[in-house]
């Protein structure tokens, strides 16, 4: 087959509800993108997406609510301690995360995730997730970003109002980071078996990683049964180790998104791009992210912005301008 029989091949196989193997996923990363082929897999994956999420996007909400130095140290994070770039620590108060969160609420943010550093307590956290219920009416989903648990604490959080996870294996585990894959592992074992939903998506991409590495990971999300997979590129910060090394481009992402949403098909229908471009909706994304607070693809905290000025109302018009509408819930009839 040539490649643009095989872009149509993926494409039918997403549609009938079957996988991807992982040659054909590595051949569809592996497309140059200044090959007209790049713009025919952009055409198929839209087609896809636009098919199995009936044109129904998606708003996420993180709030990273520790700016501190993290003793981990991941060659890509701004608050590894060794780097010496959070000067001014800081926790973000409970009002200051309430209002955050009430502002996802009451403008149609479906996931809300709280980040941490490794080691912020999960007993804090469960405290902080009943006070937000009971402080945020709504009908959102709340979940956390942080460090490893075991499958019994996996079922105490969702008995205390945690819905999701989002947790993953990263590229460049065990070199780029301090973690063994065996503990990142385990954790996503811990909610796979537990009620809480999993958001796992390819991260952080760089230039360094190989089409083989991200096809492989794209599947691990498939197979950990994430509701919401996709990817993230690795965003270089000044003055970590990786922080020289340039950014994929738009384009580049976009391809990833495209293979990630054919490879996922109607099993993980939310596909998720971070940072986010309208390209990458026209490639098959249908979930974005609007972050604030303490971010690691960033030397600075947000208490009161967006990451990059990207807030909810861009994030609609993308959506709109390519025919889909942002609904709170998976079922709703409504929309903004």
């Amino acid at each position: 087959m040539n490649i643009f029989e095989k872009i149509e091949y993926a494409k039918q196989f997403s549609l009938n509800r079957e996988s991807l193997d992982r040659q054909l996923m590595i051949d569809l990363l592996s497309i140059p993108l200044d090959s007209p082929a790049i713009d025919a897999l952009g055409k198929a994956a839209f087609e896809v997406a636009q098919t199995i999420t009936e044109k129904r996007a998606y708003l996420w909400g993180a709030m990273g609510v520790d700016f501190k130095a993290c003793p981990m140290n991941c060659d890509f994070c701004s608050l590894g301690k060794k780097w010496g770039l959070v000067e001014v620590e800081r926790d973000f108060s409970e009002a200051e995360i309430i209002g955050n969160v009430r502002y996802y609420v009451e403008n149609t943010v479906r996931w809300i995730v709280l980040r941490t550093t490794e080691f912020y307590s999960l007993d804090v956290l469960e405290s902080l997730i009943q006070t937000i219920r009971k402080e945020v009416q709504g009908t959102y989903e709340i979940g956390l970003n942080v460090g490893e648990f075991d499958v019994t604490k996996a079922h105490e959080l969702s008995r205390r109002g945690v819905d999701f996870i989002y947790h993953s294996l990263r590229l460049g585990e065990g070199k780029d980071t301090r973690f063994q894959k065996e503990d990142r592992i385990a954790t996503l074992n811990a909610c796979k078996n537990s009620p809480l939903k999993l958001v796992f998506l390819v991260e952080p991409v760089g230039i360094e990683h190989t089409n083989e590495e991200i096809a492989d990971i794209c599947q691990m999300t498939i197979d950990f049964g994430a509701i919401v997979s996709g990817a993230m590129a690795r965003v270089p910060v000044k003055g970590t180790p990786l922080g020289e090394l340039p950014q994929i481009s738009d384009q580049r992402l976009a391809q990833i998104i495209a293979v990630t949403r054919l490879a996922c098909g109607y099993k993980v229908p939310g596909i998720c791009v971070h940072p986010a471009s309208e390209l990458a909706i026209q490639f098959g994304a249908n979930v974005v992210v609007i972050e604030t607070g303490a971010i690691p693809r960033d030397a600075c905290c947000f208490p009161n912005e967006k990451w990059k000025q990207f807030d909810v109302n861009v994030a609609k018009q993308w959506f709109q301008n390519n025919g889909y509408t942002v609904h709170q819930t998976e079922n709703d009839s409504t929309s903004m």
